[in-house]
């Protein structure tokens, strides 16, 4: 009876101090193997259960020997076991192991389980040794991922020159991989592996020489050395080398004529710098006219908070008198009740008048301090609107001396760690630098900077973008804004290790379409450089003495002076 379908018992097992099954575990390994012995296996060796050799044999009380699953089975599975041989009732007090058997059965000799391959004759007791040097013994591949099985003679022969697990170097640059992955290290990513050149040329390289031949490839497309003169052509290396050397007076004109145009706009430029230092000049007049205006204002406040502070103290002199002459006239007033004669009513009368004219002065005081307080207010007033005033200037003065009309532009971010902190906290997370303009009546931009992050790059990196703001000339400049865009983090080391990123304006974005609101939406970098590499960098400095400078740079090619 297989213990899997016997019911619970009410019959306890062998007890521990009747078997040492627990310890018996030359018997473990051999349980469910088939043995053929050497010479016919004796019936006092065979259980009389499951008709096998005796494993781990375990006599009882009536003599007859079981094996110690079988009789563990027959003790659990029946509520009155009997021996199956002579129906004798089985206590499970009475059954023992019975190591005279347990040492003769181990001492049988049997053929190895891998004959007729093997034709080795062991002991039971010697089989697991045996098999562990057997040459016919079937074993598992060693390698990770391999399920195959092989007889040990040919295991070494496996793992080293059939398994495609096994682990193989590559040949052409010795990196160790596993065999099925050879190949495709090769196609994708061997730097020693020989491919030809993408662009169909007739050279054969290294992968890791392919970026440094793209450099002079003759079939890379490129663009002609002029193209920033006004020169458009773009084609194969070999045939623009060509071109420059048959097309050189061509360019030469070409450059002629950007030279005239640069002339101008120097000329242009140093018109408007007269222009605005004559400005400046006459907004310096007014700040030192206002700054007269405001001194005499500031001399009267002074003098008026002076006055108020002495009105003020005599304000509480005069209560403190009121005061006196109140507890006088309480003390009068209580004499006058106790003296039937009545004889200083005229005393008291005469205090009551003077009380009188105090008050009178106590109250004209009053009228003079709300008069002097409605001063002080008008005051105030006017030295608000002559300070915001001067502050007005000084930032247009700024913003005047900041105007670049080249395309470019210079932003100097100080108190770095204090505008990024206002920016992790939530309450200034972006900040905008001074607008530009790509020519004197070109395009109006500026830049934007979240300095911890945005999206992508929330609290990870500093985000940039360029934004296109709406400008005087608008409704005389082509639209979408399609012109390159360089923006860079200055080193401000002797390495002048840039950050630099470019981006080509997306003409189906409304970031570049003229704007209908002041401006549009910014476009750019969300992750344009991690906090890590610009606050900590191993070649360069970009925040010294807490300031951070940004440039941007717009590429002017194709456009034309209005």
């Amino acid at each position: 009876m297989a213990l899997s379908d016997c019911p619970s018992s009410n019959v306890g097992g062998i007890s521990r101090q009747n078997s040492s099954a627990t310890v018996s575990t030359e018997f473990d390994f051999l349980v469910g193997m088939n043995f053929q012995f050497v010479e016919k296996l004796e019936e006092q060796y065979i259980c009389p259960s499951c008709r096998q050799v005796v494993l781990n044999p375990h006599q009882t009380g009536c003599g007859h020997i079981f094996c110690y699953q079988c009789i563990t089975t027959v003790l659990e599975c029946n509520s009155a076991p009997t021996c199956p041989i002579d129906n004798v009732l089985i206590k499970s007090n009475e059954v023992f192991q019975d190591n005279c058997c347990k040492r003769e059965v181990l001492n049988l000799e049997i053929y190895c389980t891998n004959s007729p391959d093997c034709s080795s004759k062991v002991t039971l007791c010697r089989l697991k040794d045996h098999l562990e040097q057997c040459q016919y013994e079937s074993l598992q591949c060693t390698h990770a991922g391999c399920t195959g099985r092989m007889l040990r003679k040919d295991l070494k022969e496996h793992l080293r020159n059939i398994c495609k697990y096994r682990v193989e170097s590559c040949p052409h640059c010795q990196t160790h991989l596993v065999l099925i992955h050879l190949k495709d290290h090769e196609e994708t990513q061997c730097p020693e592996y020989p491919i030809p050149c993408p662009n169909l040329c007739t050279q054969v390289m290294k992968r890791h020489e392919l970026k440094e031949h793209f450099h002079e490839c003759p079939e890379v497309p490129i663009e002609c050395r002029y193209k920033k003169y006004g020169c458009s052509l773009r084609d194969k290396r070999i045939k623009v080398q060509a071109h420059e050397d048959m097309a050189l007076k061509d360019h030469l004109l070409l450059v002629l004529e950007s030279n005239c145009k640069l002339e101008k706009q120097i000329a242009d430029l140093q018109k408007t710098l007269h222009l605005k230092h004559h400005e400046i000049q006459e907004l310096t007049k007014v700040v030192n006219k206002l700054e007269k205006e405001i001194k005499p204002l500031m001399q009267q406040v002074t003098k008026t908070d002076n006055m108020l502070s002495d009105i003020q103290k005599s304000l509480e002199d005069q209560k403190d008198r009121v005061s006196s002459i109140q507890t006088q006239l309480q003390q009068l007033t209580s004499a006058f009740n106790q003296d039937p004669s009545r004889s200083e009513l005229g005393l008291l009368k005469h205090s009551v008048d003077s009380l009188k004219q105090q008050v009178s002065v106590i109250e004209s005081l009053k009228d003079r301090l709300t008069s002097l307080e409605c001063q002080y207010t008008r005051h105030s007033g006017l030295l608000n609107i002559h300070v915001e005033q001067l502050s007005l200037n000084e930032e247009r003065f700024r913003q005047l001396e900041a105007m670049s009309y080249n395309g470019k532009l210079i932003w100097k971010i100080q108190d770095y760690k204090k505008k990024k902190k206002e920016a992790v906290e939530g309450r200034v997370p972006s900040i905008f630098s001074q607008a530009f303009y790509t020519s004197r009546s070109g395009y109006r931009l500026c830049a934007r900077a979240y300095l911890n992050g945005d999206g992508a790059g929330k609290r990870t990196h500093l985000s940039l973008y360029v934004v296109v703001m709406r400008g005087e000339f608008d409704s005389l400049l082509p639209w979408p804004f399609e012109q390159l865009v360089t923006l860079m983090i200055l080193d401000q080391s002797a390495a002048k290790n840039d950050i630099v990123d470019v981006f080509k304006p997306d003409l189906n974005s409304n970031s570049f379409k003229r704007p209908v609101t002041e401006m549009n939406l910014a476009f750019g970098f969300p992750c344009f450089v991690n906090h890590i590499a610009l606050e900590a960098p191993k070649n360069g400095i970009y925040v010294k003495d807490e300031t951070l400078f940004v440039k941007v740079k717009v590429d002017l090619t194709g456009l034309e002076e209005l």
